[in-house]
């Protein structure tokens, strides 16, 4: 439960972030507080790089373009588009009709135009700027004249080369749009005085105590919640989180730790009974693949014979790690590194690894390693949240003989080791910038750094492959190319295939519209929230 001053906090901050309400305003307002474990760092969308920065610039802003639950491309600032008959040209007709939020540092209430996308997507790849969304342009746009405005309304993004996945890029919260005024105003202080135009608008943000929104009341495509506003808190201990969203204080919360999972969920992965009517339980497809990787360049000789590590794939019991771990939240990858999800996965196509021990054992012996002899010692470097998922892999691994160490690092210092590549074996997950299996296979094409490309995988049929479905319209053999490039994965194994995750989305029973999709966006637009 909360402390007195913390209920103090709480209610004063509820009171100024609706000090300004309209005489329509309902007396008692009517807020959605989720929790967030890791806490906001900016709410800049040039720096909106995790899910923490990620949903908060999603109230907030808005882009070209956005993605339905379905994970359609659908309208957004932009009403239409048309993509030249070479692929290198995208033309965008934007609406007329979208406000900024108003702000001290706009004189006026400020309509967006084709300038803002221009200023919007320059100031992205601007090397002072130092954006982690950088790369999202690197190498495809067009180096002389990239962003162009024929006129207010019209904006014009031209390419080097064709690249189909453009569209499902523009979707990012990078690529949303800000006013110059703003930026130039408040300088590195825009991080915490956003300005966008999105379906809510900046109140306050209390580092400890959270983050406060307000409805835009002019937001360009109405409303369907009836929300006062938004709270956004940082728990940190997901299990106290878990208990505020029993209690009541906190409408919703995101993800499942191992830890306080048969608290929520049957081994089945069903909402226990006695909870049934207090809460709701959401799973669905989420494009997040887990697995551990090898750097292909630093690995001791003895994984250079592809046959280890296919052992090390068939020797891993999936599906009871999920099933003991996570209570059935997510499914075996057995069918490559593409998550289901995505149009493109396709199980019968693509043939991965399954349980099969005595295979393991036959492929070690093949490798010139039986039951484990004369292997040496493997450590697999992992932080703290999958210690048990690597626990359990060692133990399974050990069967084989294989004698297993366990290199505990900080979340930070393991990305960095990934990144720099001077750890040989790391457990790891991606998850889809967007909606397009590019966004998984980009990790293995041999010209791109780490990241995306951690294990420095390199192969030129997959590179000769990679290359074309970039480029491919016709949407079948572009498919058809993912499939061959996600086979041939499974052949050369860079990976240890473990999980496709799912969503695991708890939230108490006044609230309704929770949005299922495979990139778990929080669209609190859609939300409607009972007063009881």
């Amino acid at each position: 439960m909360k402390s007195s001053a913390d209920i103090f906090i709480y209610v004063f901050c509820i009171c100024i972030v609706f000090s300004c309400k309209h005489s329509d305003t309902p007396s008692h307002f009517n807020v959605f507080h989720y929790n967030q474990p890791n806490k906001i760092t900016s709410l800049d969308p040039a720096f909106a790089k995790s899910q923490n920065n990620i949903w908060a610039c999603n109230h907030l802003f808005n882009g070209l373009v956005q993605l339905d639950d379905s994970l359609n491309i659908i309208p957004a600032i932009a009403r239409s588009w048309e993509i030249s008959d070479d692929g290198k040209k995208y033309t965008f007709h934007l609406r007329t009709d979208v406000l900024f939020h108003e702000n001290s540092c706009l004189t006026h209430k400020r309509k967006v135009s084709a300038n803002d996308f221009k200023y919007s997507l320059e100031r992205i790849i601007d090397k002072k700027l130092n954006s982690p969304g950088s790369w999202i342009f690197e190498g495809k746009i067009d180096s002389i004249q990239p962003f162009q405005v024929p006129n207010d309304s019209v904006f014009v993004i031209r390419l080097q080369k064709p690249f189909l996945p453009l569209m499902g890029i523009l979707t990012m919260q990078y690529c949303s749009v800000v006013p110059s005024e703003c930026v130039e105003y408040h300088g590195d202080e825009f991080r915490a005085n956003p300005v966008g135009t999105g379906p809510f608008k900046f109140k306050r943000w209390l580092d400890e105590q959270g983050l406060f929104l307000k409805k835009n009341e002019f937001y360009f495509e109405g409303t369907t919640n009836n929300l006062d506003g938004v709270r956004t808190s940082f728990i940190s201990d997901e299990k106290i989180a878990f208990l505020e969203l029993k209690n009541k204080n906190v409408d919703f919360i995101s993800g499942l730790e191992s830890s306080f999972a048969n608290e929520l969920l049957d081994h089945n992965g069903n909402l226990h009974p006695e909870l049934q009517d207090e809460l709701k339980f959401v799973k669905s497809p989420y494009l997040n693949t887990e697995y551990f990787g090898f750097n292909m360049q630093l690995i001791d000789s003895s994984f250079l014979n592809k046959n280890v590590r296919k052992a090390l794939n068939y020797a891993l019991d999936k599906k009871l790690m999920l099933q003991s771990l996570r209570n059935n939240v997510g499914k075996p990858a057995t069918a490559g590194f593409v998550p289901r999800g995505l149009p493109s996965y396709d199980p019968k196509r693509v043939k991965g690894f399954s349980y099969n021990p005595k295979l393991a054992a036959s492929l070690l012996k093949d490798a010139g390693f039986p039951m484990g002899k004369g292997f040496p010692e493997l450590t697999i470097s992992t932080n703290k949240d999958y210690l048990d998922l690597t626990t359990f892999a060692a133990s399974q691994w050990e069967k084989l003989g294989l004698k297993i160490k366990i290199d505990l690092k900080e979340s930070a210092v393991l990305r960095d080791g990934m990144r720099k590549g001077n750890i040989p074996f790391f457990r790891a997950s991606w998850i889809a910038d967007y909606p397009d299996a590019e966004s998984f296979l980009c990790m293995f094409y041999s010209k791109n750094p780490a990241p995306p490309n951690y294990t420095r995988f390199s192969s030129e049929t997959f590179d000769t492959w990679y290359e074309e479905a970039i480029q491919e319209d016709d949407i079948l053999k572009r498919y058809d190319l993912y499939q061959r490039m996600d086979s041939l994965l499974i052949e050369e194994a860079p990976v240890v295939f473990l999980f496709y995750d799912e969503t695991a989305l708890f939230f108490n029973n006044r609230i309704e519209g929770v949005s299922e999709n495979g990139i778990n966006l929080l669209q609190v637009k859609n939300i409607q929230a009972s007063n009881n």
